[in-house]
């Protein structure tokens, strides 16, 4: 467990002024579109034209709308860190493991509903695009952290990615449609707390 947590939070990219007016741009244009139509049927091309800015831009910027996902994403995923690094307990340092790792478990699951088509496309871009997010990197380490704390001498590393497995856009949506959000958290939870 030597990769410590605040190395994988990583920090925004300086840019030009410029750059940072297109891109903030180009997010509030696509947070807007995507609200009201839908992420499925908002087009790059469509992302573009709101914000005022060319396609070459855009697609440079972004690269595609899953990189757009990602960007958009990005500061909902760094307030959820600080909580977990900072934040009170039991999401935050203080309380046991088994309860830090259920109230993350609560605290993702929150977030991914909340977000699930920019989750699902961020995730689903490209086979492994999940495993490349920084985001998931942190997430994999908070949740072996808890787990080799929780049960000593586990395999820590890869029950961590098992449990993430679970709570993965496709996985979480299919428990979420099936028996409902509640239901899809409490399972999810009871997954946690066995291993």
């Amino acid at each position: 467990m030597s990769e410590s947590l605040e190395l994988l939070v990583g920090q925004p990219v300086k840019e030009r002024a410029d750059a940072a007016r297109n891109r903030e741009k180009v997010l509030a244009a696509a947070a807007r579109l995507f609200a009201e139509k839908g992420v499925e049927a908002v087009s790059m091309d469509a992302v573009a034209a709101a914000a005022g800015v060319g396609k070459g831009t855009l697609f440079r910027r972004f690269g595609d709308k899953s990189g757009l996902a990602v960007a958009l994403l990005d500061a909902r995923e760094r307030d959820l860190q600080q909580r977990i690094l900072s934040g009170p307990p039991p999401l935050g340092p203080g309380a046991p493991a088994p309860e830090r790792l259920a109230a993350f478990v609560a605290a993702y699951l929150d977030y991914l509903f909340a977000h699930l088509d920019l989750v699902r496309m961020s995730e689903t871009a490209s086979p492994g695009a999940r495993y490349r997010i920084g985001a998931y990197r942190f997430w994999h380490r908070h949740v072996a952290i808890l787990l080799a704390e929780s049960r000593p001498g586990c395999d820590a590393d890869p029950l961590s990615h098992a449990l993430l497995a679970a709570m993965g856009a496709e996985a979480a949506a299919a428990l979420k449609d099936a028996y409902g959000p509640d239901r899809a958290v409490r399972a999810i939870t009871t997954l946690a707390t066995a291993l």
